[in-house]
């Protein structure tokens, strides 16, 4: 994330910190194979206080792209996978660079690393252009990861909100994706408390505890 206290939340598009991103990339390497991880979330990171988006967006790709591509060839002697994440700028964070899936899949075609995907957070995908069902059909093929949380308070799936997610896990199995899903939210209150979603949407699908059929048994 870079210097949270000097207000950075991520390096990769910042023109000037390609050298701090670099080293935070090899931490970042470091830590994954320590734990077994095989997926790093390659934050963009925000636009410079005092400049204008547009002023400085031609600048911030050519650096997010020189330095993803370097990301890919570190992560590929590691058989890592990289991740860009968009985040909302309506909400979260009005300054971050990469905001939409679009956005994404444009900057991971100009890349063009099989081994840099797409990091979809349902939450933020759903503030900044809705149509979930026609963007998961779309963007499936670069998927890598992908995390939820309801709209508008980022709760859990379960809590009032905007998104229907019993039908996004179904439309998820119907599509084919296999990788994990990300429980990103903020708990209402006790954490485990709140993992009783996921008991009762098991329940209702005729799984038991882990996601293991009933039948198997």
């Amino acid at each position: 994330p870079g210097d949270q206290e000097a207000g950075e939340l991520g390096l990769a598009a910042v023109p000037g910190r390609q050298a701090a991103f670099r080293q935070a990339l090899e931490a970042a390497v470091h830590y994954a194979r320590a734990v077994g991880c095989p997926r790093i979330h390659v934050m963009a990171g925000r636009v410079p206080l005092g400049t204008e988006r547009a002023a400085v967006a031609g600048e911030m790709e050519t650096t997010f792209i020189e330095n993803l591509r370097y990301t890919a060839d570190l992560l590929s002697q590691e058989d890592m996978i990289g991740l860009l994440e968009p985040i909302n700028n309506r909400i979260t964070d009005p300054r971050y660079y990469l905001n939409t899936p679009q956005h994404a899949a444009a900057i991971l075609e100009k890349v063009g690393r099989p081994n840099l995907k797409l990091q979809l957070d349902l939450f933020h995908c759903q503030i900044m252009d809705g149509n979930l069902s026609r963007n998961l059909e779309t963007y499936l093929p670069l998927i890598g990861h992908i995390q939820i949380a309801q709209v508008p308070g980022r709760h859990e799936p379960d809590s009032p909100g905007e998104l229907n997610f019993p039908y996004l896990f179904e439309l998820l199995e119907s599509l084919g994706y296999s990788g994990y899903v990300g429980c990103e939210y903020a708990p209402k209150g006790d954490t485990l408390e709140g993992l009783g979603w996921l008991q009762s949407y098991w329940q209702s699908r005729g799984l038991q505890h882990g996601g293991t059929s009933k039948a198997a048994k």
